[in-house]
């Protein structure tokens, strides 16, 4: 396709429109071969695949045979290369800049609403959504894990609203006695002046990106989720939430899941964006070279099921301290907790039907409606929050619904 996408910019530079035009057309009957297929999750057939390939070589042919020779080709490839590497690097830029929007634009009518739910971490909205399509809501158990600071307003929060019998606990992380500096790698960092100073005092590294130096990357409650079986040591099995998505449909099938004697239920996420172990880990690190594959498929977190049972059979948190250990001076991994879960639960995660979990409403404008209304969840992961005046317009309606604007402490609140 991209020998095919040159020649019609060569065609157009030529004048021969028609020859552009056909070019095109086979171009977006690839694409839209490519897009089928992974929407299905099967391979490409060979019938399938024959006749468009059949129809572009012959259009290569034909622009071959019009005098568009080699090395015209190769300027114009050249050209494409050097033209997607500066959009590359503009959206970069864009990317950098709309982060800090992201971070400062809260627009005033959110303000309140954001006042409000901040103390619970929009936990209220994944509770909500999730019993509201649940087909025996009454059978529910949430298990929330907040700080100190949110805890009290967490309780109170849960306590005034109607989740329809379904029962929330809620942890204070700080009563966690275990879970300190001489058993949890994270704990010990972040009580090391150097990781304190590069995280938190502004002392950066010019090795790293400055998205690179975000508190958030080593804040304890993002890494709970990898200490779960000590939390709750009577579970088998949990349905694991960020506070980032909505669930449209009922998740109970989730419990009865066969896992196949996996730890973690997720959904892959390389059919189309190609995340593959590589694009998250330090290949030219032999730690890391000699024990995974490069090319196993990536997943994600946000919603996932964990058996853990399994889990302390296989010593997954013991896993995850050892990378963790071994990444102190963030050779292995650059940020963030999926690292780190994609080598603790590398060979033992079973993938997921997509429909499970959607990601990217909270980066990509171009998600297929029909994927967003069969999805049990979708997750506004990246930068666009639908709370935030930079999110998504589209999207946001899908998190809007589950809030409460009756509540007596939103009722002067709006999200128009």
């Amino acid at each position: 396709m991209a020998l095919a996408k040159a020649y019609v910019i060569i065609a157009k530079e030529h004048n021969n429109l028609h020859l552009a035009w056909e070019l095109s057309s086979k171009i977006r009957s690839c694409q839209f071969l490519l897009s089928k297929a992974a929407m299905r999750e099967e391979p490409i057939s060979l019938d399938e695949a024959e006749p468009i390939i059949k129809s572009l070589a012959a259009l290569i042919f034909k622009a071959q045979d019009a005098h568009y020779d080699i090395a015209t080709t190769m300027i114009t490839l050249k050209n494409f290369i050097q033209s997607l590497e500066d959009r590359a690097n503009a959206a970069t830029v864009q990317s950098t800049v709309f982060g800090q929007l992201v971070a400062e634009s809260l627009p005033k009518n959110l303000q309140c609403i954001d006042i409000k739910l901040s103390p619970i971490g929009f936990g209220a909205i994944v509770i909500n959504s999730t019993i509201s399509n649940a087909e025996h809501p009454k059978q529910l158990v949430f298990h929330v894990v907040t700080n100190g600071v949110k805890y009290g307003a967490m309780q109170a929060w849960f306590l005034s609203n109607d989740f329809k019998v379904a029962t929330i606990e809620v942890k204070n992380i700080e009563d966690f006695s275990w879970l300190n500096a001489s058993y949890s790698p994270v704990v010990k960092q972040l009580q090391d002046t150097d990781s304190r100073r590069f995280y938190f005092e502004g002392s950066h590294d010019t090795n790293f990106e400055p998205k690179f130096h975000n508190p958030k990357y080593i804040s304890l409650l993002n890494h709970l989720r990898f200490y779960v079986p000590e939390i709750y040591p009577q579970l088998e099995k949990v349905v694991f939430l960020d506070d980032d998505v909505v669930v449209q449909k009922d998740l109970t099938p989730l419990f009865s899941l066969d896992l196949h004697g996996n730890v973690n239920g997720a959904v892959e996420t390389c059919l189309e964006a190609f995340h593959r172990y590589y694009k998250y880990l330090n290949f030219s690190n032999p730690l890391i070279s000699t024990k995974v594959d490069p090319q196993a498929c990536g997943w994600a977190f946000g919603m996932n099921v964990f058996d853990l049972i399994a889990w302390r059979k296989a010593n997954v948190t013991t896993r995850y301290h050892y990378w963790q250990e071994k990444n102190t001076d963030k050779s292995l991994w650059k940020l963030g907790t999926l690292p780190a879960g994609l080598l603790a639960f590398y060979g033992l995660t079973e993938p997921l039907d997509r429909r499970w979990h959607v990601l990217g409403l909270g980066y990509d404008l171009n998600i297929d409606n029909r994927l967003i209304e069969t999805a049990a969840v979708i997750h506004f992961n990246g930068n666009m929050k639908p709370w935030l005046k930079l999110s998504i317009g589209r999207y946001r309606p899908l998190w809007e619904q589950y809030v409460n604007q009756t509540h007596r402490y939103l009722q002067d609140c709006t999200t128009s």
